[in-house]
């Protein structure tokens, strides 16, 4: 063996054991996949905020290739919460896809106030399948000017929906929601 085989073998040498080393490593402490994660690792909610959105009559599209499509006005409303406090704007929209499933694909996008008049863009999105008995949730984002909220633009967050509804005559189609109640919690 000359000269220029031995750096070769060498590197050989040093390249497998550093890549066991790093197996090693990596394998250790690590879990089986599709293993419950460590409490340690699990996200928790945490309850930052309620939105109570007053709503005007929905405008109603008509059925389209996708479903039955029809869009609610924003007619304002109040926020308060241990992690932030202000008021809906008036003029964002909730766009609704009813689908053949009995479920919906709601999408709302408006804009909220702070109490310091910082004005912060919304988009809510996520299905409503109440017709099973199964609860909906759905994902603000928010997108907030650098400073003081910028909080709200990096988290993740996840909301629960209530409807109000006027009253409805015995017998009556339920009456068109009046409001909702979005409480919202962050995920940590």
């Amino acid at each position: 063996m000359n000269d220029q085989g031995a750096p070769c073998a060498a590197l050989r040498a040093a390249v497998g054991s550093g890549a066991a080393l790093l197996l090693a490593m990596s394998s250790a402490g690590a879990q089986e996949v599709g293993a419950t994660p460590p409490a340690s690792l699990t996200p928790r909610a945490e309850f930052a905020f309620e939105f109570r959105v007053n709503l005007s009559p929905p405008v109603i599209v008509g059925e389209t290739p996708f479903g039955r499509r029809q869009y609610i006005p924003i007619a304002g409303g109040p926020i308060a919460g241990p992690k932030f406090n202000g008021e809906v704007l008036p003029g964002g929209w909730d766009y609704q896809l009813a689908m053949s499933n009995g479920c919906s694909w709601l999408s709302a996008d408006y804009f909220i106030r702070a109490k310091d008049g910082t004005v912060i863009h919304v988009l809510n999105e996520g299905p409503n399948c109440t017709v099973a008995g199964e609860r909906s949730l759905f994902r603000p984002r928010f997108e907030a000017p650098k400073g003081t909220y910028d909080w709200m633009t990096r988290g993740s967050f996840v909301a629960t929906l209530e409807v109000e509804r006027a009253e409805s005559a015995a017998g009556a189609p339920p009456a068109p929601p009046r409001a909702i109640r979005l409480k919202i919690y962050q995920l940590k």
